[in-house]
């Protein structure tokens, strides 16, 4: 799979799961945010760092997988 047809797989993923989201709990987005806006500063930081580096972890897996 070349990199351009990677690149939309991953979008076309992210999109869906968080249109599934929506979808199916949308109330629960609103508690979600309300939580997230009242987290310090320094924490969601952490966390957008946690997810990135997981995301980051995932993809050299794959890549690994694939051969």
């Amino acid at each position: 799979m070349g990199g351009f047809a990677l690149i939309l797989l991953a979008v076309g993923l992210v999109l869906s799961l968080e249109g599934l989201v929506l979808a199916l709990a949308p109330s629960r987005i609103d508690e979600l945010l309300d939580l997230i806006r009242r987290m310090p500063v320094e924490t969601r930081r952490n966390l957008g760092l946690g997810a990135m580096a997981l995301g980051i972890a995932l993809i050299w897996l794959a890549s690994g997988l694939q051969g």
